[in-house]
């Protein structure tokens, strides 16, 4: 799938926005990827999900586990093309992600860990973390959108499309410096550093 087509179905699914915003990171950008737009259309989420499973076909995955919230939707329809189990693991009350819904992993699996954008990697990579803990091998992770190419997993880490905007932390944004009111778009509610 080329980049355009991607960035046509964002588009079309009003995922891109600007403004004014506070990522889950803490950090501020004056665009937006809300993903979860598209999920709204499940035709177009199967054609990105069918095109993002092309990319993991020589993988051998088993399993596919993405974080909630932001990755469940998408770990199940890439889990739906690989022909694999799909399922996503939750925030814990102390932090990080754990297994709950009688959800887990063997040591027979291979898993690749699905989120709709990676920005910072902060959620995959308490994922990542989690994971360390049982006896399934990680075979990489994937995303629909990759914000920052740089990001570094530990393990094969493949996405439909790279879009870098810039981020800043709060003291370095220019539209806090200019007075722009901040809005937080994604689904989780605690940002530290956030203003």
């Amino acid at each position: 799938m080329q980049r355009e087509e991607v960035l046509d179905i964002l588009s079309r699914s009003n995922a891109l926005l600007t403004g004014h915003f506070i990522l889950s990171s803490g950090l501020h950008s004056a665009g937006y990827l809300q993903c979860a737009q598209v999920q709204q259309y499940p035709g177009r989420l199967e054609v990105l999900s069918k095109a993002l499973a092309e990319k993991w076909a020589d993988a051998d995955v088993t399993a596919v586990v993405g974080p909630a919230m932001g990755g469940i939707v998408p770990a199940y329809e890439l889990a739906r093309q690989l022909g694999v189990r799909g399922f996503f693991m939750e925030r814990a009350s102390g932090g990080g992600f754990e297994f709950r819904r009688g959800f887990g992993v063997t040591v027979d699996d291979r898993v690749l860990v699905a989120e709709d954008v990676v920005t910072t990697g902060g959620s995959v990579k308490e994922i990542l973390r989690a994971l360390e803990t049982t006896p399934a091998e990680v075979v990489g992770v994937t995303s629909l959108v990759c914000r920052d190419t740089q990001v570094d997993f530990g393990v094969t880490y493949r996405y439909l499309v790279d879009f870098e905007i810039p981020a800043y932390t709060p003291e370095t944004c220019p539209q806090c410096k200019a007075g722009v009111l901040a809005v937080k778009p994604g689904s989780r509610p605690d940002v530290k550093g956030a203003s």
